[in-house]
């Protein structure tokens, strides 16, 4: 069987900062890593893999930068890696990136052979449309299951696959053909430990470079100038101003001080006279 995964390279959330005075993101010394959902989508697709054989390819779109984040996924047990990198891309949104990662899906199938199933994360953290996988699967025209959170069942031979998945009143097992498109939850498995034969393969396996001039992709559906989504006005969240530690040599003093400060509030809410 042959598994592909879309991930994307994005900047670790937790040490995002925001500039209050140019309204814009601090990027600087901010590390990137794998989108965690899609860290899931690999799990699965190297579980899978190791349950019925075949292999797993894995595809980022991004710079050149972005091949650490395919060698990682190298290192969870993917056989393969593309990085899809080109100044075209810049600045497209969820439409024109469906567009260049099916693209480029198209190309890996080319070179590897048929897909069985798709895996992407749910969505990606810094943009959390939840877009572009359902995107890609339109593209292909095939069989979309979101928010996986459990594989219960797959048939090479049927070419089926039975997977549960959240929704607003609970969960629903869905039973779909193969092949299939499935985003997934982190609630799908744990992550695994990295073996060194993965690490080791990891090390020595080239990430291979598709671009607009090896793929048979149109520029012209690419970057911010062909991206219909429109950025209209953005803000910037209020400043969080720091919390006051108030000290004292008993519980009894603490509370005098508490008190001394919210003493004024209490009187203008008529709460104390």
């Amino acid at each position: 069987m042959h598994f592909l995964v879309f991930i994307k390279q994005v900047p670790d959330a937790a040490q995002v900062r925001v500039d209050y005075e140019t309204g814009t993101l601090i990027r600087e010394g901010v590390p990137a890593i794998i989108n965690p959902y899609d860290k899931h989508a690999i799990e699965a697709a190297v579980r899978l893999r190791d349950q019925f054989g075949g292999k797993v390819s894995v595809i980022c779109m991004g710079p050149p930068m972005a091949e650490d984040a395919l060698k990682e996924a190298m290192a969870m047990g993917a056989d393969n890696a593309y990085l899809l990198s080109d100044r075209v891309f810049a600045g497209s949104d969820t439409l024109a990136t469906s567009y260049a990662l099916w693209a480029g899906a198209q190309k890996i199938i080319q070179e590897e052979g048929p897909v069985d199933i798709f895996f992407a994360g749910k969505q990606a953290i810094d943009g959390d449309t939840a877009q572009t996988g359902p995107g890609i699967a339109t593209r292909f025209d095939i069989p979309l299951i979101t928010y996986v959170v459990d594989i219960k069942k797959v048939d090479p031979e049927k070419k089926t696959i039975q997977v549960v998945r959240l929704v607003e009143s609970g969960q629903e097992t869905v039973e779909s053909p193969l092949p299939c498109f499935l985003t997934v939850e982190e609630e799908l498995n744990t992550l695994s430990y990295a073996p060194l034969p993965y690490l080791i393969r990891a090390a020595k396996t080239p990430v291979k470079v598709l671009n607009s001039k090896n793929t048979e992709i149109d520029a012209s559906q690419c970057g911010l100038k062909n991206s219909p989504t429109k950025v209209k006005k953005a803000f910037t969240p209020p400043k969080r101003e720091r919390g006051e530690m108030i000290e004292g040599d008993s519980i009894d003093a603490i509370l005098n001080t508490l008190y001394e400060k919210i003493e004024p509030v209490l009187k203008t809410m008529g709460k104390v006279k």
